[in-house]
Order: C-alpha cells, then sequence, then structure tokens
C-alpha cells in the first residue's frame, strides 16, 4: 500500500484511528475526518506522521451535511492526491424504545451512518474508475447482520449499510474496485461508552450489568473487540492480497453472529 492515498471517516478515536494509524504505517497517506478538540487531533496527526513518514491531515467535515461530505472527498484528492482507498467509519448512535424515539436523532443516525457513505463513494468513484482500481471499506456492525431492541436507527442504518456494500460491489468490480464491510462486535470506543449509559437508563440497570447482558452476552469470546482488531481486518481488505474479495460482509464479533 505504498504511497497509496487514503480517507478515513469516524478517524479521530476508536477503530477509525486505529485504521488510519495501521494504514500509514503501511505506507499510506490519509486523511482523518472526525471530531474533536483541534489541537488535541493536530497532536494525533504530527504523531502519526512522525512514526510513519505519511502525509497525514484532518477534516472536521460534518458528515450528516451531504455538501460537507463531498468537500471532505474533494479536499483530500488535493492534498494528497487521487484517494485509492476509502474507509466509511464514521458513526453516530441513539438508544430509545422505537415509539420513544426523537425523529430528529433517526434522521440524524440514518445520515451519518448511511447517507454519508453513499455521497462520500459517489465522489470517490469516477476518479477510481478511470484510474482502474480502488479499495471501499464500509464499517457496519454486527447490527447490520441482526436485531435488536432499543436501536431501530442504527440497525436500519447499518443493514442499508450492508446492502448498499453489496450494490457498489457489484458495479465497481468490473473497473478493479472492490467494495466490502466489516461487522465489529462490542469494541469499546466513545459511541459504545454512550451506548452503556444510555442502556442503562432505558432498562434501569447498572452499567456494568449491562455490559454483561446487554453487550457480552451474545459473545462466545466473553470479552471486547480491541479496535487493533478490527483495523487490522479493514487493513487487508484494503490490501493487493485482498483483491479478489468483494462484496463481503466479514464478522469481528467474538462470534456474536454464530447464534
Amino acid at each position: 500500500m505504498q504511497d497509496r492515498n487514503a480517507v478515513v471517516t469516524g478517524a479521530t478515536s476508536g477503530i477509525g484511528l486505529a485504521t488510519a494509524r495501521l494504514l500509514a504505517a503501511r505506507g499510506c497517506n490519509v486523511m482523518l475526518n472526525g471530531l474533536g478538540d483541534r489541537a488535541e487531533i493536530e497532536r494525533v496527526c504530527a504523531d502519526i506522521a512522525a512514526q510513519t513518514g505519511a502525509r497525514v491531515v484532518w477534516s472536521p467535515a460534518d458528515l450528516s451535511r451531504p455538501d460537507e461530505t463531498r468537500a471532505l472527498m474533494a479536499q483530500a484528492a488535493e492534498a494528497l492526491g487521487p484517494v485509492d482507498i476509502l474507509v466509511n467509519n464514521a458513526g453516530v448512535q441513539h438508544v430509545a424504545a422505537l415509539h420513544e424515539f426523537p425523529e430528529e436523532k433517526w434522521d440524524l443516525v440514518l445520515a451519518v451512518n448511511l447517507s454519508a457513505a453513499f455521497h462520500a463513494i459517489k465522489a470517490a468513484l469516477p476518479a477510481m474508475m478511470e484510474r482502474g482500481g480502488g479499495r471501499i471499506v464500509n464499517t457496519a456492525s454486527v447490527l447490520g447482520m441482526v436485531g435488536a431492541p432499543h436501536k431501530p436507527a442504527y440497525v436500519a442504518a447499518k443493514h442499508g449499510l450492508v446492502g448498499l456494500t453489496k450494490a457498489v460491489a457489484i458495479e465497481a468490480a468490473p473497473h478493479g474496485i472492490t467494495c466490502n464491510a466489516v461487522c465489529p462486535g462490542t469494541v469499546m470506543t466513545p459511541i459504545i461508552e454512550r451506548q452503556i449509559a444510555q442502556q442503562a437508563r432505558v432498562t434501569g440497570l447498572p452499567e456494568d450489568e449491562v455490559l454483561d447482558t446487554v453487550f457480552l452476552r451474545r459473545m462466545p469470546t466473553g470479552r471486547l473487540v480491541r479496535p487493533e482488531e478490527v483495523a487490522e481486518a479493514i487493513a487487508f481488505l484494503c490490501s493487493d492480497a485482498a483483491a479478489s474479495i468483494t462484496g463481503a460482509v466479514i464478522p469481528v464479533d467474538g462470534g456474536y453472529s454464530t447464534h
């Protein structure tokens, strides 16, 4: 992956940051996208660049807005060169019973978790097709494969992202472009920390009990997935070794989806 140019959304923490670090270590120049403290993010970018020798830049684009998503892709091409790798990892979550689920939260979750991937892929494809190759990886979830209570928007968005992955894979394959999805189980990221707190409020259970009964109960390994484990799967799908893998939906979930 030496000197390939990658965009990783939701890359200022968790899976996205682990992925950005790993791609840079494998030789990619990387644009990180995500929210957070500007000074801290710039420090992280400088740290990755110093450790890997990669060009590393950052965009604070709000992916709930299609115009900013399109601008992100244009900015990446300007800063790094043609985008070879796109990792759609950004995600938001809200937990509530369906009959109480705020409509504005439904719109936000679908916008960031699903529609942003569509807009980013649409922006990336023409140049990838012109060059005859590219890699697209979408971070879905085990909840893109199975259902769960109190997360209607997230489940719907992640199922939609799996479907989008398969549709893009079919269209892009003749151009040497692959599109795959990874489906993590419970990874202790900021979004999961917030989910645990929200589930505790919804169910009335203590947070440690929520972790055991809601998140780990269906994971045969009995432990959380590490962000670096998901990043390794994503990096493999971005490599030449994965050239014949497309349209795949790959769980990295500690066995959750085997039930």
